[in-house]
């Protein structure tokens, strides 16, 4: 019994290990494409580019506007049940205002954007892989990778950020609601509170976070959708397994990034 479970568990950790090189692979080549694209003067594909921004962004607006509003509300409630003992319901607004910025806005933001445009992402290109329409690009003389994955990574470098922002204002706005209209405290008390509590490391934090998140959903993305093999079971299989990776290497990383945050001070 033990020999079996050693021998899955070396399995797993093999398989771990090849999937990681393979991720990192991808990046370095997707970094690479764009390096090579500019040096060259090949044009960037920015209509396909823009129309991923928009479906991943906008899409998503409704959705992350409405959880990040009730989560401020709910930040506001938890809070002041325990700040109220200690007669200190003026630090709601910081602690709303801080935990939205730095920790729960991106992460948030992040978890919503893989279920939907991540999912997406590894749908089309599985699909696209077992119709072999990627085989036939490459015969055509097309880069998948830049024909594919550039422009979805791109997107998502730039929308999940101003993402993550919009995030942040609905989540504040949400506490705000919550201090006026339940706890009694006074809208310009709560905003002077706020801006009071906030700096731009805050607000930093957090859109690094975004960035690092982008990158993630996007690689882990693609790489599902390219790895494909087999028929339509396995598009549904990459669809999933992308979703669950990226959600846990995004807490995986947002681990990393607080703790380096929290080193530098």
């Amino acid at each position: 019994m033990l020999s079996t479970a050693l021998r899955s568990a070396g399995r797993a950790t093999q398989n771990l290990l090849v999937d990681t090189a393979s991720v990192w692979r991808l990046a370095v080549t997707a970094a690479s494409r764009v390096f090579q694209g500019a040096f060259r003067g090949e044009a960037v594909r920015f209509r396909a580019t823009i129309i991923q921004s928009v479906r991943a962004g906008n899409g998503s607006l409704p959705l992350v506007g409405l959880i990040s509003f009730l989560v401020g509300i709910i930040m506001a409630l938890q809070s002041a049940y325990q700040l109220g003992k200690l007669g200190a319901l003026d630090l709601v607004a910081n602690l709303v205002a801080i935990s939205i910025t730095r920790e729960l806005a991106p992460l948030l933001t992040a978890i919503i954007v893989a279920g939907r445009f991540g999912s997406a992402i590894a749908a089309e290109l599985a699909t696209m892989k077992v119709s072999q329409e990627i085989d036939a690009l490459t015969v055509m003389g097309i880069d998948p990778i830049s024909f594919l994955v550039v422009p979805r990574l791109a997107a998502l470098m730039v929308t999940l950020p101003c993402l993550t922002i919009f995030s942040d204002v609905l989540g504040i706005v949400g506490g705000l609601a919550v201090a006026t209209g339940v706890l009694g405290i006074g809208m310009n008390g709560y905003i002077a509170n706020t801006f009071d509590a906030l700096v731009l490391k805050d607000i930093l934090t957090g859109l690094v976070k975004s960035v690092a998140f982008a990158g993630i959903i996007g690689l882990i993305g693609c790489h599902q959708g390219l790895q494909t093999r087999g028929g339509a079971e396995e598009v549904g299989r990459a669809t999933t397994a992308a979703v669950v990776r990226s959600i846990v290497l995004i807490i995986c990383a947002d681990l990393f990034v607080t703790a380096f945050f929290y080193v530098r001070g």
